[in-house]
């Protein structure tokens, strides 16, 4: 696959950020951000809203991800969540996307054939949180794959591109992709930019004994300028390295730690969850830069931050993330401050009691800032907090 020049890219990523502006959508200075109060502060309640299991029984729910636009089988409103599990409890096997409705409505999106795809995903499909809708209802996963769960078997994987009705059409592997963990994007017209966090850059050669894993410090975050067009089929056109260091392991009961959620703030600051490091990083111009930013400045680190995962932007720019080590979500202000820890209850087992750590993965904030999306693992169910 041939990528277009820095030039070309710089171009493309100029008129992507003018076009946002013409649009009325002007990106906000930081000091606008986080200045509401807390967004999450007064969500007490926790909503069951359906299982993620599908019809084949895939389980572990990782990525998030709210259906703005009805096309195809894609219904505004609606929330499609990845498996990254099959029905055996392997990691890195799972092969389905749903879709639910808020009255609790499941469907299949997909079902993804490994031996059927159109393009290269080295070692297979294990749908990771790296979940997005583009434009004209392209969407976007990752995934890091195994074989029947082995961390060691771990590849590189890709991310899929899908239509509209849950069909692969294209994949993009290679590049920098190394198991590509979790996306944000940032959606103009037909061009989009993703941006991508990839734990796998010398995990797996690094550790020989499961039990005692070793960090490596070369998790990165790429930025891919690809197309989203209504007609065709979406292509990637560059990808920039804009953010490397991270640190990252295998592990024997989450396969791999890394850098995981990231999100778009409205001054252009890419925040990345640094998950080793229980610390919010910032790489600064991430539409536009064109060299790593290493890990960033941090915004925030410790406190109720613990293992964070998940992450995404609260309308009032406030930074949202979820816990691995507990089962807290977290409200944090552009600059730093922690506003707001709220315990996620298990609806399941017991109910009214907090989720356990290891629950919580991918979120999204609901239409109309109505609540937050969560997925509980723990229970493979998607809920509501509001």
């Amino acid at each position: 696959m041939r990528v277009v020049q820095r030039t070309a890219l710089a171009a493309a990523a100029s008129m992507a950020v003018s076009a946002i502006v013409a649009a009325g959508v002007a990106i906000a200075p930081i000091a606008q951000a986080g200045t509401q109060g807390s967004f999450v502060g007064g969500f007490t309640t926790t909503t069951a809203v359906a299982s993620t299991v599908p019809g084949n029984g895939d389980v572990n729910p990782y990525g998030v991800a709210v259906v703005k636009d009805s096309i195809g089988k894609l219904h505004q409103g609606n929330v499609l969540v990845s498996n990254f599990n099959n029905s055996q409890n392997q990691q890195g096997t799972g092969t389905t996307i749903v879709e639910i409705a808020p009255n609790g409505h499941v469907t299949t999106f997909a079902q993804i054939d490994p031996t059927k795809l159109p393009g290269a995903c080295p070692g297979g499909v294990g749908l990771t949180t790296a979940l997005n809708i583009l434009n004209n209802g392209w969407v976007v996963v990752g995934s890091l794959p195994t074989n029947m769960g082995d961390p060691f078997s771990s590849q590189a994987g890709c991310l899929l591109v899908l239509n509209s009705s849950g069909r692969v059409v294209e994949t993009f592997s290679g590049h920098g992709i190394n198991g590509p963990w979790d996306m944000t994007a940032l959606n103009v017209g037909g061009l989009s930019e993703l941006f991508v966090t990839n734990v796998l850059n010398g995990t797996v050669a690094a550790t020989t004994d499961i039990n005692n894993p070793v960090v490596v410090n070369k998790g990165s975050v790429l930025r891919l300028l690809v197309t989203a067009p209504a007609y065709g089929i979406p292509k990637l056109l560059a990808t920039t390295t804009i953010g490397f260091g991270f640190p990252e392991r295998l592990d024997a009961g989450a396969l791999v730690i890394g850098p995981t959620g990231v999100g778009l703030g409205h001054d252009g600051t890419l925040y990345v969850a640094d998950t080793l490091n229980s610390r919010i990083a910032a790489i600064s111009n991430a539409v536009l830069r064109f060299t790593s930013a290493g890990t960033g400045r941090t915004v925030s680190e410790g406190g109720s931050l613990n293992g964070p995962l998940g992450l995404a932007i609260a309308p009032n720019g406030d930074i949202l993330t979820v816990n691995s080590n507990d089962g807290n979500l977290v409200e944090t202000t552009p600059f730093g401050k922690q506003v707001a820890t709220v315990p996620i209850a298990n609806t399941v087992n017991p109910p009214g009691g907090t989720l356990p750590a290891g629950s919580l993965f991918g979120l999204a904030v609901a239409p109309r800032g109505a609540g937050v999306y969560l997925v509980d693992d723990a229970n493979n169910q998607l809920v509501l907090q509001h």
